[in-house]
């Protein structure tokens, strides 16, 4: 950088108009003597056209485009790396303005266009198999660094394509950050200026925290609620995510049920399939009599291998063994594919890779 351009610093740097709810847009319009209908033109161009600059808003006169760039960026954070997948997944490891690293997830399938969203840097769970909480949680992401990982991988994709499904399944425990997690699903499901995402297609993942998924029930926000169950048993699941020590499947089950009365959507439930630890017979039983009477689907996903962690994805004939104790037994269940193997496509590889080589260079904005 030259001393003309100097590198921004905290105090210099322009806040990301993302933060900004529409009101506040409004205002900001207002006090500079601009109609409040500006505010839906700028929001349209960015969640809806995919503009990344102010000054190419055509429709808006030229000094508020100007005010605009003086007051405001888009994008705070940067793409240090990009990695795509011969199945088409792709991976962003997004480099935060204070130097925080994050990682969200386009998937391709089919017709379908999901998008794997992080709502922490790291995360506190704790879960034993999975690589973003093995440094811990650094802190809750912003609702425009939630909505900015949504656009970065909006714009991945064709002209004519559009996102399809939102899962917030990245790094960090979304019910942890739910207001900011909230406020950002606002604007992705909003169809007047914002992404028009469909809340049966938004789905929040939780490890389990029974007062979040009470205060979720009551928020009138009916998203798809899937909760991160990996164990029929406490003694198991305490082993594999740790922080169920202090709450426990059964207060965990009756918060699902809770959700499920209040919002009347189907429930959810992700199982993360573990060579020797979760797949056997047994606990594909147990699993069974935990979920035959509820109104529920539950994803069985085989590990995908995290280097310098001991655990690895169990034999052909394990998972198809467990695959018929649930069939058998009632069970609305799917057994996902693995997707991105080829590019540590799972929470928190790429992240906990790359800080061990702090001379990653940004590729782009």
């Amino acid at each position: 950088m030259t001393p003309e351009n100097p590198e921004p610093t905290p105090e210099t740097r322009k806040p990301s108009i993302l933060e900004q709810t529409e009101q506040a847009i409004v205002e900001w319009l207002g006090e500079r003597g601009f109609p409040k209908y500006r505010a839906r033109q700028i929001l349209s161009w960015i969640y809806q056209r995919r503009l990344d600059t102010f000054h190419d808003m055509s429709d808006l006169p030229k000094e508020l485009r100007t005010q605009l760039a003086e007051h405001f960026c888009i994008f705070t954070g940067k793409t240090a790396e990009s990695q795509h997948s011969e199945d088409g997944t792709e991976k962003l490891l997004i480099e935060l303005a204070d130097g925080g690293r994050i990682e969200c997830v386009l998937l391709r399938d089919g017709p379908r266009r999901s998008v794997c969203i992080s709502s922490q840097v790291g995360c506190a769970m704790g879960c034993v198999f999975c690589a973003s909480g093995l440094d811990g949680v650094d802190r809750n992401l912003t609702r425009g660094e939630i909505l900015e990982q949504m656009l970065k991988l909006q714009r991945l994709l064709e002209p004519e394509e559009r996102l399809s499904h939102i899962v917030m399944m990245g790094m960090g425990e979304p019910l942890a950050n739910l207001q900011r997690v909230l406020e950002a699903l606002a604007v992705a499901k909003d169809s007047d200026f914002g992404l028009g995402i469909s809340p049966r297609r938004i789905t929040i993942s939780t490890v389990g925290l029974p007062p979040a998924i009470d205060k979720l029930a009551g928020s009138n926000s009916p998203y798809q609620l899937a909760i991160s169950l990996h164990a029929p048993n406490d003694e198991l699941r305490t082993r594999l995510v740790p922080v169920n020590r202090s709450v426990g499947i059964e207060p965990i089950m009756a918060a699902a049920d809770r959700y499920f009365n209040a919002t009347g959507r189907r429930l959810t439930f992700e199982y993360v399939l573990l060579k020797n630890l979760n797949d056997s017979p047994a606990c594909a039983e147990q699993l069974v009599k935990l979920l035959r009477h509820r109104n529920a689907m539950l994803n069985v996903i085989p590990y995908n291998p995290v280097p310098g962690l001991p655990y690895e994805t169990p034999a052909p004939e394990a998972i198809h063994e467990f695959r018929r104790i649930l069939m058998e037994g009632g069970i609305n269940v799917m057994f996902r594919q693995r997707k991105g193997n080829d590019i540590q496509a799972a929470c928190g590889q790429l992240r906990r890779l790359r800080e061990r080589e702090p001379h990653v260079v940004s590729l782009s904005n």
